[in-house]
C-alpha cells in the first residue's frame, strides 16, 4: 500500500461521510445510517494515523513500509 492508496481510501471514505451527513440534514439517519458514519470516521481515523506513521517514518529514515493501522481503539482518542 502506498500514501496514493491511503489518500485515495480516505477520499472515498471523506464523501461517503458526506453523503450521509447530507442525509442527516434533509430526511435523517436510520441505525444502519448511524452504524455506518460511526465506523467510516473510525476507518478515517486508521487511515490517517497510518499515513502519519508512513511519512515519519521516511522522514527519519526508516522503511515505511513496515507501518501497520492500529486498531480503533488506539487511534480514536488521539487528540489533534
Amino acid at each position: 500500500m502506498t500514501d496514493k492508496d491511503i489518500i485515495g481510501n480516505i477520499d472515498e471514505l471523506i464523501a461517503e461521510e458526506h453523503k450521509l451527513r447530507e442525509k442527516a440534514t434533509g430526511a435523517g439517519l436510520d441505525d444502519a445510517d448511524r452504524t455506518r458514519i460511526k465506523q467510516v470516521e473510525e476507518q478515517l481515523d486508521q487511515c490517517w494515523d497510518l499515513l502519519r506513521q508512513r511519512r515519519a517514518r521516511r522522514e527519519f529514515g526508516e522503511d515505511e513500509s513496515v507501518a501497520e493501522a492500529r486498531p480503533i481503539s488506539e487511534v480514536e482518542h488521539y487528540q489533534q
